[in-house]
């Protein structure tokens, strides 16, 4: 029977349960967030402040929907990272398809925007509209790293609202464990936005050479 990711996995304790999937408390576990980072150059830093003030602007009129934030902030940021140019790939709306361990169910869902080095999954990117929690994307977030068709290298998700971004990190090895980033929330300096920009260029460089 096959069902859509969203209905069948609403809550993190949902995803946890289905796909045997622990928080892990070990901090070296995803150090990417935090260790090896690059200072920024002038013009990447000239485009994050262009671009978080258009954020701003158009922030200020309202809430904004889901497409939005994508066209808005998200797609921009990865563009500035550099994971839209060589060796990248990218797919927009990317099917994924999951079974289940007991092999009666399958999931299906729609990636947001998906970044590719071959079949290597590099950022798994989905959004939420600015009036829900940027938590309410991390259960299925989940799920779509758990379709990594390499599980056996690490998987990386970018969950934002637009006002907040945070980073996921998915390993599936012996045991499934995954960890959390801080939040940065651009809604409040343009720094936040700088400094999610440097942990998507450390998960770029990590990716590309995996055995770093």
């Amino acid at each position: 029977m096959s069902i859509a990711i969203t209905d069948a996995i609403t809550t993190l304790a949902e995803a946890e349960r289905r796909f045997n999937l622990s928080r892990t408390e070990d901090e070296t576990f995803f150090l990417e967030w935090q260790t090896g980072l690059t200072e920024l150059s002038m013009l990447e830093q000239t485009a994050i402040d262009q671009l978080w003030r258009r954020y701003l602007y158009q922030r200020s009129l309202g809430q904004l929907l889901e497409g939005t934030v994508t066209l808005l902030l998200a797609s921009p940021l990865l563009t500035i990272a550099g994971l839209y140019d060589p060796p990248f790939r990218v797919r927009a709306e990317a099917s994924v398809q999951l079974t289940l361990d007991d092999g009666e169910e399958i999931l299906q869902g729609r990636i947001d925007v998906l970044v590719l080095l071959d079949r290597l999954w590099v950022v798994v990117l989905e959004s939420k509209k600015t009036a829900l929690s940027v938590w309410a994307a991390l259960p299925q977030t989940l799920a779509y790293l758990m379709a990594n068709p390499q599980p056996q290298l690490p998987s990386f998700g970018m969950v934002t609202n637009g006002d907040d971004i945070f980073f996921v990190k998915l390993i599936q090895q012996s045991q499934r464990h995954y960890a959390l980033s801080r939040v940065f929330a651009p809604l409040t300096s343009n720094r936040e936005l700088e400094g999610a920009l440097q942990v998507l260029k450390r998960i770029s460089q990590v990716m590309g050479n995996p055995s770093e």
